[in-house]
């Protein structure tokens, strides 16, 4: 992908955005030429220096590490002791995070180092943003934080890389970081006092994987509201329940917004003439209560999102160095508390959203609630009728990704474990709630699309029975309509269906699909 845009890295703040342009090749990264941030910079690279030069003692440049603070590094081993870190710390286990994760972490601890109170050298800033560029990316598995002394372990992997250690992939292959190192004609970083420290005690993963979570969880509380409007339509429900003004009564702007986008698909349709006859008073809560449950996602966003923000922008390594000042600051601010919070929330939320949309479905293929529609939405004419289950067993499945993702929704913050000889006697578990949530999302797409498939299938069983103009649905909901169906045909004779999930999947992950314009999230 052509770069769009530069983001500056140094003296301005960074935005969900920039992460994701980064995280995606839309944008390369820059490091500023603000006189004043670059001075802070140098500043605090000489202070670290005449410190450990001058033998007064800062923790972690030559002190040891944690527990063990109290060991003294004597002044020929301290330009040893940053390798040392990265090395000890290469234990971690799991699957490696994929390009867009890889490239956004890389994005996120330069955000912070960027800041200019961490001591490191111009070098350093410069090889990370050369690493995002490129892009080199280190392979750095999921599993080993605890979130608190930051992502000490997966950073362990982008240290190891910029020292030519381990794996990186590069131009698509999986090669050494020494021989990539040799292939750009660089010689891999050695790195200074306070270097290895400060590009792993930090939240930078919790923090990238964040700033993915919220992009998909936004996408998907729009989709979920025009499933829900599809659903509504195919059910033949009654519009009276997205009526505006139960929503200004209520005073949530979240629902309010919910139920605008859904009256955008729906009005038309259900409002026109005979229509209406016979329409029910009241539907199931899983139609009825829909911009109610979606809009509690939707209502959190704003906040989640300077959660993020706040957090991608901070200073959160230690100990902090103000150069200019000549100042050490020996604090926590390592801890993810923040991240771990706004995940453990938003994957309940969006857990909502997959249980949600599974009882939608539940009640499209159940020929009690669906108000007409064949048994499992079949399409299958009278005479072959009696041998196909049209949606049956996606429906099971639907149901069990839902419950998969309602069982992940247990908050991992509140599972805080004692470690490193009780000196992270309290963490924040940042990381694993983070990818709990990117699993749960997973999962809630899994669903959606399933739903959107069933919904369509209701949709087109209206349609063909002519109970159903399909010219009264919106602009966008047509568009949507036809975009699965110039690829996933009506189903009609059973047939394996998981290459078109597979598909659809892809497809929404891209947000291939205009989805209501303006209004939060």
């Amino acid at each position: 992908m052509s770069s769009e845009r530069d983001v500056i890295a140094g003296g301005g703040s960074w935005t969900i955005e920039d992460i994701l342009a980064l995280a995606t090749g839309g944008a390369r990264v820059s490091l500023s030429d603000d006189p004043q941030w670059r001075e802070r910079v140098d500043r605090g690279v000489e202070f670290v220096d005449d410190l450990w030069r001058g033998n007064a003692s800062v923790y972690g440049v030559n002190t040891g590490y944690g527990f063990s603070l109290d060991r003294r590094i004597p002044n020929a081993l301290v330009e040893e002791l940053p390798r040392q870190i990265t090395r000890y710390h290469g234990c971690g286990l799991g699957r490696m995070f994929d390009e867009p994760a890889t490239r956004a972490i890389l994005a996120a601890r330069l955000a912070s180092l960027a800041r200019g109170y961490s001591g490191v050298r111009w070098v350093l800033l410069e090889r990370l943003a050369d690493f995002i560029n490129r892009p080199i990316l280190p392979l750095i598995p999921e599993e080993g934080s605890v979130g608190a002394s930051g992502d000490l372990t997966p950073l362990s992997y982008v240290a190891a890389a910029l020292i030519g250690e381990r794996d990186v992939v590069y131009e698509g292959r999986r090669r050494s970081a020494a021989d990539v190192h040799r292939e750009i004609g660089r010689q891999p970083l050695k790195l200074a006092p306070k270097e290895g420290l400060a590009v792993m005690n930090g939240t930078s993963v919790m923090t990238a994987l964040a700033c993915l979570a919220f992009d998909r969880a936004s996408y998907l509380a729009r989709l979920a509201s025009r499933i829900t409007a599809f659903a509504a339509i195919a059910l033949k429900g009654n519009p009276g329940q997205f009526d505006a003004r139960l929503f200004e009564l209520k005073g949530h702007p979240g629902p309010a917004q919910v139920a605008a986008w859904i009256r955008t698909d729906l009005q038309r349709c259900l409002d026109k003439g005979g229509e209406a006859a016979g329409r029910r008073l009241q539907d199931s809560y899983s139609i009825r209560c829909a911009p109610h449950i979606i809009g509690v996602l939707a209502d959190a966003m704003p906040w989640m999102r300077r959660q993020i923000e706040t957090e991608l922008n901070s200073v959160n390594d230690n100990p902090i160095v103000d150069g200019p000042n000549r100042t050490i600051l020996h604090g926590g601010n390592f801890y993810g508390g923040h991240i771990a919070f706004v995940m453990d929330c938003m994957k309940t939320a969006v857990a909502n959203l997959a249980d949600l949309m599974d009882r939608q479905m539940a009640l499209l293929v159940d020929p009690r609630t669906s108000h007409g529609l064949p048994p499992n939405i079949s399409g299958a004419s009278a005479e072959r009728a009696p041998i196909n289950h049209g949606f049956k067993a996606l429906q099971i499945g639907t149901s069990a990704w839902a419950a998969e993702a309602l069982k992940l929704a247990m908050p991992a913050s509140v599972f805080s474990r004692s470690t490193e000889s009780h000196n992270q006697d309290k963490v924040s578990l940042g990381t694993i709630a983070a990818r709990d949530c990117l699993r749960v999302l997973d999962l809630c797409e899994q669903v959606a699309v399933a739903a959107l498939l069933g919904a369509l299938q209701g949709l087109d069983i209206r349609t063909r029975r002519a109970e159903l103009d399909p010219g009264l649905l919106s602009e966008e909901a047509r568009e949507l309509s036809a975009a699965v169906r110039r690829n996933v045909p009506f189903l009609e004779e059973d047939r394996p269906m998981d290459e078109d999930l597979r598909w659809l999947l892809e497809q929404a992950r891209a947000k291939s699909w205009r989805l209501y314009e303006g209004g939060r999230p």
